[in-house]
């Protein structure tokens, strides 16, 4: 059997496959065992994309549903006549801000999917784009703009002594931010980096396979990282175990944050975190102590309540730690397929990505996140909410909003209000079936790509090119020559890094990539010819990290504007004698966090069969002793009760969590809560969040874990128990 060599696209870790092909079909992905960088490891979702290619409920060709809601099929170039022919006369009534897309994570699969998006909406003047990254790790983006960054960058993995993990498992997730464990084979290479040496710190509430390879776990209560990181700063600062020496150089507001966190002390943080004092100490200083490593965080820490202050605390920890690296080293992440990038020895001051010009959100007051995207969790209300500027169109890339959005029950009035919704996708997905049209696009071993979604996680000057393998079947079209077939429609161009794409003709996807791709470091035709057997590295494109500019003055800020005042909000907490947070209002009995499923990426692979053999639906997982205190058993039916909403789950015993805390994933289910719906597919968490509280006040980001809920046995839905010796 012929054998082609790719990279998978079913996660960002675009890990490198070999296919083996059988009269033009794959047949079986294996690991390139050849690859420098990956090594051949592959996980169980890549395997899958045979399956994924294949399966029978893939769409084949695009659908129309009429007004009695059922679908038909149409053919791509007439779907997008009438869609551009009905977006226009919207735009025209409406003005562009009434045409919106959303990407989500899958769309970013797609090396050009986003960026032709983007230049869409630049071309019609809409900046009505969002993304799913408002939905789970906004901070991430914004916070530079903040404090500054240096422009060194981060340490290294591989060069670190002590790593810290806060609410990240990337040996399921096969995500972490730069710093952490790369996504690519991360148990080995978290192995191989116990085996010389490296001291392993996880906070989690849950005992995660990180967790149990680490030195020290704090296993914290949900939702209060950022008590715990405050403690362990102060203990730090209190202590002189910080880079003296990079602060007094680099960083200002270090002691107007030492003052914001003068009552988490140490006694006090652990209370509110409930772990063990002398770990919480032992934790601090060994992360100090260093010398070389980064502590980062994930969805579960970015998530829950206070996710943006807990990022701005853990960049503050590596900050005073001075954890960056310095004139003469090697730079970290050189991003062979990005714009060039100086790396220097200095710091990039701060500027501001939101507020004061830039496009403002009718809902809550907030405002565009770097000129780019608005926030997701707005979308919703700008389509119900009457008025100029309601949202009227919305496309829909690789993401499944009804159960990624929160707050399920609006996401779906919304969606349904639509004068238009279009949804490209690879099948009939929850939201996809409310669409009036869903475009059926072409699979990744149908397309060209280049691997840019992990370039912020090669450590060394990695790129690949991968080229179609297979011809597609039937009538489907790539993500970005649907915005281009609209575009072209109506009349408008598509800006990219390198020029706008031609309307006079129709390019090619080479040609697509080179134009988004324009400054990179290695040009893209040399990166497709030599990459054909596989990726390689590319030493020329290595960075070292450079002498400051003469006169470089600029500091990273430890205390911008609404950190201190968040931190005085945070200690006046009101707090029972346990630490836990108090609320007479509405007394929870449990924490519900969030977590990741190792079979399925969010909502993808839901429907294939080898993946769901290994378990279909999101368990409410619970602590043994919580199982008996509801009467409950494995397998038994919960109601999960906010004072916004409710779901049903089915209950599974975890000893791997505290009591009093219930474990599920997110971007589960669709609609109904009987028994046979939620055992098959789950019910959405993200119908329990209420988007209108406790939201940030930058990103609209709002609390989708650590939740209060409370938990009851379902009555009726208990099993029949069999008495011993039956």
């Amino acid at each position: 059997m012929p054998t082609r060599k790719t990279f998978c696209r079913f996660c960002h870790a675009n890990c490198a496959i070999e296919v083996e092909m059988v009269d033009g079909r794959a047949v079986e992905v294996r690991g390139d065992v050849a690859d420098p960088l990956h090594g051949g490891y592959t996980c169980m979702k890549g395997r899958e994309l045979p399956a994924q290619t294949y399966h029978p409920q893939r769409l084949l060709s695009s659908l129309k549903r009429d007004a009695s809601g059922a679908c038909a099929p149409i053919g791509s170039e007439l779907a997008l006549d009438e869609i551009a022919t009905r977006l226009a006369a919207i735009r025209a009534a409406h003005g562009p801000r009434a045409i919106a897309t959303y990407c989500g994570t899958y769309g970013f699969m797609n090396s050009a999917a986003l960026p032709v998006a983007a230049g869409f909406h630049a071309g019609i003047g809409s900046p009505n784009l969002y993304t799913s990254i408002t939905i789970d790790q906004p901070a991430k983006v914004y916070l530079w703009s903040r404090v500054g960054a240096w422009l060194g960058g981060p340490q290294a993995f591989s060069q670190s002594d002590v790593s810290m993990m806060i609410g990240n498992n990337p040996l399921t997730s096969h995500y972490a931010w730069q710093g952490s464990v790369p996504p690519f084979s991360p148990s080995r290479r978290l192995r191989d980096a116990k085996a010389r040496g490296l001291k392993l710190i996880c906070v989690d509430p849950r005992r995660t396979m990180v967790a149990q390879l680490a030195d020290i776990h704090l296993q914290v209560r949900p939702g209060e990282d950022a008590p715990l990181i405050a403690g362990m700063l102060k203990l730090i600062l209190d202590e002189g175990l910080h880079d003296a020496q990079f602060c007094a150089a680099h960083v200002e507001g270090i002691e107007t944050l030492r003052a914001a966190i003068a009552e988490f002390t140490p006694a006090y943080a652990a209370r509110r975190a409930d772990v063990p004092v002398a770990d919480l100490i032992a934790a601090a200083r060994l992360f100090a102590r260093g010398p070389r490593g980064v502590a980062t965080t994930g969805t579960g820490a970015e998530m829950s309540r206070n996710g943006a202050l807990t990022e701005h605390l853990v960049m503050a920890l590596n900050t005073v730690c001075g954890r960056f690296c310095r004139e003469g080293e090697v730079a970290p992440f050189p991003r062979v397929l990005s714009a060039a990038a100086p790396r220097k020895a200095q710091v990039m001051p701060p500027r501001p990505l939101w507020g004061e010009g830039f496009a403002r959100s009718r809902i809550r007051g907030l405002t565009q996140m770097a000129g780019f995207e608005m926030p997701a969790a707005t979308a919703a209300d700008e389509i119900l909410t009457a008025g100029e500027g309601q949202i009227r169109a919305l496309i829909c890339v690789g993401g499944n909003p009804l159960v990624a959005w929160p707050n399920q029950e609006k996401v779906e009035r919304a969606l349904k209000s639509l004068e238009l919704f279009v949804c490209i996708d690879i099948k009939q997905s929850q939201s996809a079936r409310l669409a009036h049209y869903v475009i059926a696009p072409k699979v990744s071993l149908e397309r060209d790509d280049i691997a840019t979604a992990p370039e912020v996680f090669y450590e060394d000057a990695y790129a690949r090119y991968a080229e179609a393998l297979l011809e597609p079947a039937g009538d489907v079209i790539d993500e970005w020559e649907f915005f281009w077939g609209l575009a072209r429609r109506l009349g408008t161009p598509i800006p990219t890094a390198g020029g706008p794409l031609p309307m006079d003709r129709k390019p090619d996807k080479f040609e697509v990539l080179e134009k988004i791709t324009h400054g990179c470091r290695v040009p893209l035709a040399r990166v497709r010819e030599e990459t054909r057997d596989g990726g390689r590295f590319f030493p020329e494109a290595r960075l070292r990290v450079e002498p400051a500019d003469a006169g470089a003055d600029a500091r990273l800020q430890l205390a911008p504007e609404l950190v201190p005042e968040q931190l005085r909000r945070l200690v006046a907490e009101p707090i029972d004698a346990s630490g836990r947070l108090m609320d007479e209002d509405w007394p929870a009995t449990h924490l519900l966090i969030c977590r990741r499923t190792r079979q399925f990426f969010n909502s993808t692979g839901q429907d294939l069969g080898r993946l769901r053999a290994k378990g279909s639906t999101n368990h409410a997982h619970l602590n043994p002793s919580d199982l008996d205190r509801l009467g409950a058993r494995e397998d038994d039916l919960v109601e999960i009760s906010t004072r916004h909403a409710h779901i049903v789950g089915v209950a599974k015993s975890a000893a791997d969590l505290k009591p009093g805390v219930v474990s599920m994933a997110h971007a589960f289910g669709g609609h109904g809560d009987g028994e046979d719906a939620v055992r098959a597919h789950g019910a959405s968490t993200n119908r329990l969040v209420n988007d209108e509280v406790g939201y940030d006040p930058i990103t609209g980001a709002c609390v989708q874990s650590a939740i209060g809920v409370r938990i009851r046995l379902l009555p009726g839905s208990a099993k029949p128990r069999v008495a011993k010796g039956e």
